[in-house]
């Protein structure tokens, strides 16, 4: 198992947007096969900074997301309200 975090920063006039559209697809995207949970993070300093942690039980799971019509639905909306570049690190739990 293993998580992927995606930092993304939104222009100011459309966090809500982001926020609203994030909140009409979070379940669909925690019923993906695979995944096991997904939660949403805004920075402390900047609102329109966000995190998603997103735990997968293998990466053939996450791949077969992002190679899926569901994601290019969802990633072509969330693109359009992007202020820079997102970043994305998969990381493995050390114990």
């Amino acid at each position: 198992m293993f998580t992927r975090i995606v930092k993304m920063r939104f222009k100011d006039d459309k966090v809500t947007d982001f926020v609203t559209h994030f909140n009409s697809v979070r379940e669909k995207v925690r019923n993906q096969q695979g995944c096991r949970s997904l939660l949403l993070y805004q920075d402390k300093n900047d609102s329109n900074t966000f995190f998603t942690y997103s735990t997968w039980e293998d990466e053939s799971d996450l791949e077969r997301y992002r190679k899926s019509d569901f994601f290019n639905e969802i990633w072509q909306e969330t693109k359009q309200l992007f202020d820079g570049k997102p970043m994305a690190w998969s990381v493995d739990e050390i114990n």
